[in-house]
């Protein structure tokens, strides 16, 4: 069986065989799974009420522990985008009543983004329902097949510079 990636490269190998286009193989389908994917979990989100960047920071203040609160900057630079942008996606959280900003009892000038009740139970649910998600998602792969992804990825994320803050 063949994809839409093979039929480009195809294309590709018949006009141009004089170029070695397997890594059009590999980010394109990287690409194209990137797509799908992120349309998937969107609608998943949708379906709560959440756009993907808030259950993002939701999830992120929960992995944190009780109590359940980052200041902006560490969820600026968990989220990687502007300041900019970490303020609007707070400010629509806390319209939502999910989160709530909490001035730092020991330094008045930080100002620490919480969970609410409500985000945290909205969270709790939802996490469990994403993950059953993403295992459908994924329900083409064995275990073997899985791991093997996997570590392939974690490898390729590495060489690329991208790894877990020290």
């Amino acid at each position: 069986m063949s994809d839409a990636v093979d039929a480009v490269t195809a294309q590709w190998r018949q006009e141009r065989p004089d170029v070695d286009v397997w890594p059009m193989e590999v980010v394109g389908r990287i690409s194209r799974l990137s797509r799908l994917l992120e349309r998937e979990l969107r609608d998943l989100f949708a379906a709560h009420g959440l756009e993907s960047f808030e259950f993002d920071v939701l999830a992120t203040l929960r992995r944190s522990g009780a109590p359940y609160e980052l200041t902006a900057g560490a969820l600026l630079k968990a989220a990687m985008v502007t300041s900019g942008a970490i303020t609007n996606r707070i400010d629509k959280l806390e319209t939502k009543g999910l989160v709530q900003r909490v001035r730092d009892s020991g330094d008045r000038r930080t100002v620490r983004i919480r969970l609410t009740e409500r985000g945290l139970e909205l969270i709790d649910e939802l996490l469990a329902v994403h993950v059953a998600n993403e295992a459908r998602l994924l329900s083409g792969l064995g275990p073997a097949d899985r791991d093997h992804l996997i570590a392939l990825l974690r490898g390729l994320l590495e060489s690329l510079g991208d790894t877990a803050p020290q």
